[in-house]
């Protein structure tokens, strides 16, 4: 039986064993959080919960960061780098069908999409740190963000300096395609850049059965639908991800009536620099060629969201060496995700990575973002395990 002392000097077993301690505890807080759901900035509660924990643990923190983020601090006993740990807050507008004992109590919010384990799970490592501060060199920034579904929350926390003096940051995603147990990464461009565009195409209203007295935006709208799915096939390098996707589409108010305009909403989905300047470039074209084309009179507007996430090796390879320290042989390489992420706002200003945690329930074939999601509760512990030994590792 080791002592106090071997167990001291065996990182594996001290955060094992702490984190056995208090899982039950973090389990109860998560389903709290998963009764209570919050959408993006309005996450008053949820940051309540957090800032009392961290209260309880004696770690100094912010909160209104970002609105209703929360920022903790845990400093270590030596000089050494600054290393930021991000987890999300907000749930989804999405009714719950689960028929959990602890399903959303609030009509038409859900945590759909898992944050309620992030944000659980960096409670957990906030709790284990803070006990192994005395082996830190260097200091851990706690982020607790909000409003990650709509792609906001982390530029409003970064604008207010939460990277301010931050080294280096770590990201974690619960991953239902992962068994509980399992980890994954992936390298270089793993998430995609987020882009938004509208086009309102304005024609002249007229009866269905004189349309040359018209101008059809219907027809105008079509031509665009239709050319906007060649920018993909005919002007982005094939080697380089893209998704051209228009969502909605809106026009007329009755089947012999020509309407006077169209509105159409779309994203952009790229991976790389270059994809994405393509795809930008070729939209606009289309946008500007309607109205040459069709008579109509076109209104185009392109917005830029979230950088393509990025994961650098200077943080993925350390932290994966320490993953495996702690739990052994369970990490597996997969693949980059047309999915975006706003820890991408981090990554794009300091070297980051976010690591994939696995959530998959034996005998579940869950997907995020659906009503019946259902991750397992094992990933909290295991996920605290994981992300406290890459600090301790990383912060030695």
């Amino acid at each position: 039986m080791p002592d106090a002392a071997d167990r001291l000097n065996d990182p594996q077993t001290r955060i094992r064993e702490a984190v056995a301690a208090i899982e039950p505890g973090l389990v109860a807080i998560r389903r709290d959080i998963h009764a209570h759901p919050e959408l993006g900035f309005e996450e008053v509660r949820t940051a309540g919960i957090v800032a009392a924990e961290l209260a309880r643990l004696g770690i100094p923190h912010r909160t209104g960061v970002g609105r209703t983020g929360v920022v903790g601090v845990i400093e270590g006993a030596r000089p050494g780098p600054t290393l930021a740990i991000r987890a999300d807050m907000d749930a989804l507008p999405i009714q719950e069908a689960t028929g959990l004992p602890f399903a959303s109590t609030v009509a038409g919010k859900m945590h759909a999409c898992g944050h309620d384990i992030h944000t659980t799970t960096l409670l957990g490592v906030a709790d284990v740190l803070q006990g192994l501060a005395p082996q830190l060199a260097g200091k851990v920034v706690l982020v607790f963000q909000p409003a990650e579904e709509a792609l906001g929350g982390a530029a409003a926390m970064v604008a207010e300096g939460v990277l301010d003096g931050v080294d280096m940051a770590l990201g974690f995603h619960n991953a239902p395609n992962l068994p509980v147990g399992q980890f994954g990464f992936c390298r270089g461009e793993t998430l995609a850049a987020a882009d938004r565009f509208e086009l309102v195409v304005g024609g002249r209203s007229g009866h269905a059965a004189h349309p040359h007295k018209a101008v059809d935006p219907i027809v105008a709208a079509a031509a665009f639908v239709s050319q906007a799915q060649t920018v993909v096939s005919r002007e982005i390098d094939p080697l380089m991800p893209a998704v051209v996707t228009i969502g909605m589409i809106h026009g007329g108010t009755a089947p012999n009536i020509i309407p006077e305009t169209v509105e159409l909403k779309g994203t952009v989905r790229t991976l790389h620099p270059a994809a994405r300047d393509a795809a930008e470039a070729a939209l606009r074209r289309l946008a500007a060629g309607l109205d040459a084309m069709h008579r109509t009179r076109s209104e185009f507007v392109y917005r830029r969201g979230v950088p393509p996430l990025r994961n650098d090796d200077r943080v993925l390879d350390p932290a994966i060496a320490a993953v495996r320290r702690q739990l052994g042989e369970v990490v597996t390489e997969g693949r980059p995700s047309m999915g975006a992420e706003d820890f991408a706002e981090f990554a794009e200003r300091v070297p980051a990575f976010q690591l994939r945690i696995g959530s998959g329930a034996p005998g579940r074939n869950d997907a995020l973002h659906n009503d019946r999601y259902q991750p397992d509760e094992g990933c909290i512990g295991l996920g605290v395990q994981a992300l406290s030994r890459i600090a301790l590792d990383m912060l030695a």
